[in-house]
């Protein structure tokens, strides 16, 4: 049974950092690329980063490009989000999925295996 977990979310003002990790279980974890997406209330999910398989890219929204830092640790099987510089516009449910689709990274469509997601939220 494949198991994804979010955790590290919380309550930051504006300016702080979050760490989000996200621990995995049951899926060969080494050979998926992972993803960050989040979910803002009355709004669509949507992409934060990406790494790839053997972390040789990442890519990231415009909207968090140079405060957010996605890395992972195949050993351990678990993806993280460092979230720094953060602003009331990043409050949202962070997700993190397992990409199984050749479609693009940045179509929620493309994951499978999604977390619970955990919540971030940040006063300003």
């Amino acid at each position: 049974q494949v198991q994804l977990v979010e955790s590290g979310g919380g309550l930051v003002q504006a300016g702080g950092s979050l760490r989000l990790s996200c621990a995995t279980s049951g899926l060969t974890f080494s050979s998926y690329s992972m993803g960050w997406f989040r979910q803002a209330p009355g709004k669509e999910r949507e992409f934060v980063a990406l790494i790839t398989w053997g972390s040789s890219t990442t890519d990231y929204a415009d909207s968090v490009k140079g405060r957010f830092t996605i890395s992972r640790d195949n050993a351990e099987k678990t993806v993280y989000l460092q979230m720094s510089s953060l602003k009331p516009d990043d409050t949202a449910v962070y997700y993190c999925a397992a990409k199984i689709s050749s479609t693009s990274y940045r179509e929620s469509r493309s994951y499978g295996h999604w977390g619970q997601g955990t919540q971030v939220t940040v006063s300003s």
